[in-house]
């Protein structure tokens, strides 16, 4: 008799996969640069440790924060009682304004349709859960478009999926995309926005923005969020299209802080708000978690330097990247965001096909020492493109990992080389040998035979 849910027996959940596989690797042998200088560097994981000091410099000016103190006196007692599932105000309203700086102050936030929840995964879960059915269907333009088009989002595209969906009898909700997008790090341009807004308007349906990465964005101008598009289209705000747009954030990325499980939903449809305010209770911000961002974020100072300082890092170490693994003959999709970039090694396989997609994965994890993420576990239909992550480490374990990577690459072009060698004199071989046989076969009347 089965005891638990088929939920809990279910083994297709993501750890189980073969994305994990090189995780698992790195956990029994991860590199350090002198205990262990032969283990394996973790480019899986997309973490923004950059400009970590600077948040740790800002702690240290601020003891007080750290001391749940608020002028000199104690705020434990108020932080560790019972909080509501609303948020703190003073922290929404801080977050709010944050948001906007990042976009520019282009648009304005309101406090108001802001959900504060346990990181984006908790926020895209709710949402889901607000704008759907069980069994219904949103359509989500992952890296499934081939590289000549640089992986934008078509109109075509959209229709072929929304159709394929009807096929099966899904009822599509909406789409849900990420921007700046994991794993590809580029911005959507206004065009395929347009595309966007257009297609929800003609079909009815939800726009989810996932934009956790947007103050990752090394060129501020061009980050456009879904707010700011359709603002910028000046539909009226009783415009049915405004109560199904939402937007999904987090300070995991932009801040680097993934493990106070800082996320939240934004929408314009007050029924949504409430719904996901109240699915909230299960995953909740602790209180002292908002206090102290609350204060950091209050700090015009610190944020301005920060958000200048952590994009100037990005870009440096993102171009260390891909300098690197062009010296090695190996090219990455032209990106301006996010802490990774996607990469092209299409002309390393042995075929064009994902079974040597993973074969050269296991081959980088377990001869090169280097967890990286093959475009497969992102649902990339093309075989050979691999995500890197660059944010997650020092510029020294960087350089080890860049080293790595072009001595394979060499390893696998000598091999070819000897190999394509060896073939070549093999040819070269039968030919002399068919110059010397052919005459030898005996004809009657000495005509060359056919060949």
């Amino acid at each position: 008799m089965q005891m638990l849910s088929k939920k809990a027996a279910c083994d297709s959940h993501g750890q189980d996969s073969s994305y994990f596989l090189g995780w698992q690797e790195y956990e029994k042998n991860p590199y350090h640069e002198v205990q262990n200088p032969n283990g394996i560097i973790q480019m899986g994981l997309a973490e923004n440790q950059l400009s970590f000091e600077l948040a740790e410099s800002w702690l240290a000016d601020n003891p007080d924060v750290l001391g749940l103190k608020r002028d000199g006196k104690s705020v434990f007692k108020e932080l560790a009682l019972f909080q509501d599932y609303h948020g703190m105000p003073t922290f929404k309203n801080e977050l709010v304004k944050f948001m906007a700086k990042l976009r520019g102050y282009k648009v304005e936030f309101d406090p108001k349709k802001l959900v504060l929840v346990a990181g984006s995964t908790s926020a895209n879960e709710s949402l889901m859960f607000c704008l759907a059915e069980p069994g219904e269907a949103f359509l989500l333009p992952t890296p499934y478009y081939p590289g000549s088009n640089d992986f934008k989002i078509t109109g075509c595209a959209l229709e072929d999926a929304y159709e394929q969906a009807k096929k099966l009898n899904l009822n599509v909700k909406g789409v849900l995309v990420t921007n700046p997008s994991n794993p590809l790090g580029t911005t959507m341009d206004r065009d395929e926005l347009n595309l966007l807004i257009d297609f929800a308007i003609s079909k009815k349906i939800h726009i989810v923005s996932d934009e956790i990465y947007s103050g990752t964005v090394f060129d501020s101008t061009s980050f456009v969020s879904i707010i700011e598009a359709v603002t910028d289209r000046n539909i009226d705000d009783t415009h049915e299209l405004w109560n199904r747009i939402h937007m999904v954030y987090s300070l995991s990325k932009d801040l680097g802080l993934p493990g106070f499980r800082v996320g939240m939903i934004y929408s314009n449809d007050e029924t949504v708000v409430a719904a996901a305010t109240k699915m909230s209770s299960f995953g909740l911000v602790s209180s002292q978690t908002q206090f102290l961002l609350t204060n950091m974020l209050s700090d015009k100072k610190f944020t301005s330097k920060y958000i200048e300082e952590n994009r100037k890092r990005l870009k440096s170490r993102k171009e260390m990247l891909v300098s690197g693994l062009s010296d090695a003959g190996i090219e990455c999709l032209n990106s301006n965001a996010c802490l990774f970039c996607w990469v092209d090694m299409r002309h390393l396989l042995s075929s064009d096909t994902f079974e040597a997609e993973k074969e050269l994965s296991k081959r980088i994890l377990f001869e090169v020492g280097l967890n990286i993420s093959p475009g497969s576990s992102c649902h990339c239909s093309e075989p050979g493109w691999f995500r890197m992550c660059f944010a997650n480490m020092s510029q020294e374990t960087l350089k080890v990992a860049i080293t790595r990577i072009k001595d394979f690459v060499e390893s696998i072009t000598s091999s070819r080389d000897n190999c394509n060698h060896q073939l070549t004199f093999l040819d070269s071989r039968r030919r002399s040998v068919s110059k010397w046989v052919l005459p030898l076969s005996p004809y009657d009347n000495n005509e060359p035979a056919e060949r």
